[in-house]
């Protein structure tokens, strides 16, 4: 992407910063190269494909800026839907070595689902997404495992898928490693990457695939929801895997029981679903001032999350998932004390940074905003 490149080095330039004041180097640039920017990370999108009628797979194209991912960690991804904003947290699928730099990321979409319907019916190739960077702590080591068991449910499928193809390409399972693939969605209709998951096991003599649909139990190679003795069917010893699980909670907390059962390390765990609060921590009782700086504004606190009282007093803050993991709505505290819902942890330092779709105020609190 040369102009894109040249173009970068355009709004690095604070002569031409000056010379375009008071719009900045920045709004003129994107006239040219929309893809261009100073900091922010944005990517092109490439490619749409509709593997399922409830999901889209996109092929995208970032930026500069964009500095890599891990095999397992999300990215929050924007859209503007009616003027405004809207970030939601999706895993990226393709593998870490992935040629080009591309990504790939599938999202599966739910009724309540606004930017994943969204992007399932109006996503078109040379449309432009904004990207924040890779996070998430649900990775593969640095160190591969001799054996990796990947377990997966629903959604839960695309940080796993992007594990086992990046393994594929560092040749693991070609080399002695053992992959296995255990996989779990309600039918064969809305069954993502099944004809390549199909390929990479007749490809890779370490790679083994065994799926599940709950609501066709006669369809797969195991039947219906997780048990333990599907374990056999993709793997010739879990009890020394490095296991990765990700999906609806259910399907977690039955392969926790499991490997509990047989007093095993309890596997790394990701999921979807709404997080669960502390007790006794939304328990905050309404009072004290909330102070806007940026904006100058002042609330009376109601008790509930700052970002819903951002909101009610009239500002427009970033937001994403709305349930902690994204960090979109990350904004920095210059005083007081919050309690993360979370966690149930109070925290009084000034300057840090906090996720206020999950952070209550206790007393007095101003924000950046």
């Amino acid at each position: 992407m040369p102009a894109s490149r040249t173009a970068t080095r355009l709004l690095r330039s604070r002569l031409l910063d000056a010379l375009t004041f008071p719009h900045g180097t920045e709004r003129y640039v994107e006239l040219i190269a929309p893809l261009a920017s100073r900091t922010d990370v944005r990517a092109e999108v490439l490619a749409v494909r509709h593997q399922t009628p409830k999901s889209v797979t996109l092929t995208l194209a970032p930026n500069e800026n964009w500095r890599g991912a891990r095999a397992g960690q999300f990215v929050g991804v924007g859209v503007e839907i009616d003027g405004r904003r809207e970030t939601r947290p999706y895993s990226l699928s393709g593998s870490e070595h992935e040629r080009g730099g591309v990504l790939e990321l599938t999202v599966s979409t739910h009724p309540e689902g606004l930017v994943s319907r969204w992007l399932r019916d109006r996503a078109r190739p040379g449309m432009l997404l904004h990207l924040e960077q890779a996070s998430g702590e649900f990775v593969l080591p640095a160190a591969r495992p001799e054996r990796v068991l990947l377990i997966s449910g629903g959604s839960g499928i695309t940080p796993v898928m992007s594990m086992l193809r990046t393994l594929c390409d560092e040749r693991h399972p070609d080399q002695g490693g053992e992959v296995g693939f255990l996989n779990y969605a309600r039918s064969p209709e809305l069954a993502l990457y099944d004809a390549e998951l199909e390929q990479l096991a007749a490809r890779h003599g370490g790679v083994r695939v065994a799926r599940g649909f709950t609501r066709d139990e006669g369809a797969g190679a195991i039947s219906g929801r997780f048990r333990p003795e599907h374990l056999g069917s993709v793997i010739s010893e879990h009890r020394d895997a490095a296991t990765f699980v990700c999906g609806p909670p259910a399907l977690i907390e039955a392969v926790r029981a499991a490997w509990a059962a047989e007093v095993l390390e309890e596997p790394a765990v990701e999921t979807f679903a709404p997080p669960t609060f502390a007790p006794g921590a939304g328990e905050i009782p309404a009072g004290g001032t909330i102070r806007f700086a940026g904006s100058g504004r002042e609330v009376t606190s109601s008790g509930l999350p700052l970002l819903e009282q951002a909101e009610d007093a009239g500002l427009t803050p970033e937001y994403g998932c709305r349930m902690g993991i994204c960090n979109t709505c990350s904004c920095r505290k210059t005083s007081g004390t919050v309690r993360n819902l979370l966690s149930g942890e109070t925290s009084s330092k000034d300057g840090e940074p906090i996720r206020i779709c999950v952070s209550v105020p206790v007393g007095d609190v101003e924000l950046e905003l």
